[in-house]
């Protein structure tokens, strides 16, 4: 009687006895057919060397082969363009003159040699106009030289290193000459930047937070829907403004008029008179939860992002609607505004960045390098360029056009906010409560702090959500999860003896896109 098993362990018989018998020949390489390799050979020479084929031979090679055929392992005939020519046929000119000066004349130079038309012919197209005169005693391969070198890979060499073709009164010799790599120039030095203020107050997660230009308070909006207004030098509590119904996701104060913006999830974008703490004006439009929002600096335009995927340009004292920047496909996660082409810079939750023409409400440019959500970012102060942050990588760009300048690797995590200052330091904070202070020029990350969270708060409530320096670039705030704000100030005491660069000047690999 036979016995009975399952699919499954018929199955895995099988796998073992196929497995038992080919288990010798296992990664075994498979010998090679000498018919079908020659076949490869011609084919790849037809259709990868077709066009030189035809070229007259080097007379070296010729020289050292003694023949046209010994070059040939395969057995080809020559090529039409090389019958009825001598071996030792070399084209190097239409003048029996030396190959460089002091040079003398030799017995084949001495004789004048007229090449054949079609030799000229061919010489005359394989040879860029601006490179004849350069490359006039210069040889073309010769067909077993392409024989003799057909299947090496292009890129043969180890990367590094790059085949210069040296030639001296006409010799021909290949020196592998090193290509220097590049390495990181030496980065700034920056003072470390320590934590001296914990500032607690807010109920509810820090969303945003901005300084007034004069300097003397800034303003910080919640998830507990108010706007509070502190003041810088004491990190007193100055003022509570309630209004939103929903999380504050985004302040800013003008320096043009005595108005705070602020807009939120509630949808709403408002503007606030600070002489009367209220609400004078409402910006509607957007279907959705308002991201960001950014003040134009010299024109009174207000700009908001949104999760509807667009981005609204605002007249501030009319209230009403210039263009609906529309193009992103996803949330648009920031906004910032300049002087300078392109005016608006949007980062969205689609992976792109887009450089706006104000008054056309169109894109210039789309960005689409990063692979996952732009969340962050951040204008240069002096230079014109940008970074923007997202959880693959900070990278750094150049305006108008958006070209790209570097990656700045290492900050492996949700980034939600950058700031920069005119001394080339950039931050960028994290959701998980990370923070890493980079020099702008070179990308080099000077130090990484992770502040412990309020007591009394779990660890996972360690989040930035955003981060600004104030107006004297001396005091850097951070609005966190754990419902407070810290204040940062750099190291007075700290000198590039005691806190040196641990940099070395290493081959970098950086990934460019």
């Amino acid at each position: 009687e036979v016995q009975k098993h399952s699919v499954h362990t018929l199955v895995f018989r099988s796998l073992k006895r196929t497995h038992d018998m080919f288990v010798a020949d296992n990664a075994k390489p498979i010998p090679l057919d000498e018919e079908s390799h020659k076949v490869k050979m011609a084919v790849k020479l037809r259709t990868e060397y077709g066009s030189v084929l035809h070229m007259p031979s080097l007379k070296e090679n010729m020289r050292e082969k003694g023949g046209p055929n010994t070059g040939d392992p395969y057995g080809h005939k020559q090529y039409s363009g090389n019958q009825g020519q001598e071996l030792e046929y070399m084209v190097t000119g239409t003048h029996p003159y030396p190959s460089g000066p002091g040079v003398a004349l030799t017995a084949d130079t001495k004789v004048q040699r007229m090449p054949s038309e079609s030799a000229a012919q061919s010489l005359a197209v394989a040879l860029p106009a601006s490179q004849s005169r350069l490359d006039a005693n210069r040889t073309a391969a010769g067909v077993g030289d392409i024989y003799r070198h057909a299947g090496i890979s292009e890129r043969s060499q180890p990367p590094g290193m790059s085949v210069a073709m040296v030639e001296a009164g006409g010799n021909k010799n290949s020196a592998l000459v090193p290509k220097k790599a590049p390495t990181m120039p030496k980065p700034q030095w920056h003072p470390p930047w320590k934590l001296y203020r914990v500032i607690s107050g807010h109920l509810g997660w820090v969303r945003c937070i901005a300084v007034e230009p004069g300097n003397q308070w800034f303003v910080t909006g919640s998830a507990d829907r108010t706007i509070k207004i502190w003041d810088l030098a004491s990190g007193k509590l100055k003022l509570s403004l309630t209004g939103h119904i929903s999380t504050v996701r985004g302040v800013i104060v003008s320096a043009r008029s005595p108005y705070l913006f602020s807009c939120g999830e509630d949808k709403q974008v408002k503007c606030w008179d600070l002489e009367y703490n209220k609400v004078i004006r409402h910006y509607h439009g957007h279907l959705s939860a308002v991201y960001g929002l950014d003040l134009h600096p010299t024109i009174d335009v207000l700009v908001t992002c949104s999760r509807d995927s667009t981005a609204r340009i605002w007249d501030v004292r009319t209230k009403a609607s210039v263009h609906t920047l529309s193009g992103h496909t996803n949330a648009v996660a920031t906004v910032k505004c300049q002087a300078a082409e392109p005016q608006i810079i949007t980062g969205s939750h689609d992976t792109t960045i887009r450089l706006w023409d104000l008054v056309a409400g169109k894109t210039r440019v789309t960005l689409t390098n990063h692979k996952k959500s732009v969340r962050a970012v951040v204008l240069h102060p002096r230079h014109y360029t940008f970074a923007s942050g997202s959880p693959d990588n900070i990278k750094q760009w150049k305006f108008p056009d958006g070209n790209f300048i570097q990656n700045l690797s290492g900050h492996n995590a949700i980034i939600n906010t950058l700031a920069v200052n005119s001394d080339g330091v950039l931050v960028s904070g994290a959701d998980n409560g990370t923070m890493h202070l980079w020099d702008w020029r070179t990308g080099y990350n000077f130090q990484r702090v992770h502040a412990a969270v309020q007591p009394g708060s779990l660890d996972s409530e360690s989040g930035i959500f955003a981060c600004v320096f104030d107006q004297s670039e001396s005091r850097l705030l951070t609005a966190e999860a754990d419902k407070t704000i810290k204040v940062y100030k750099e190291d007075d005491t700290a000198t590039e003896e005691t806190h040196p660069v641990s940099w070395k000047p290493e081959i970098i690999k950086r990934k460019r896109f």
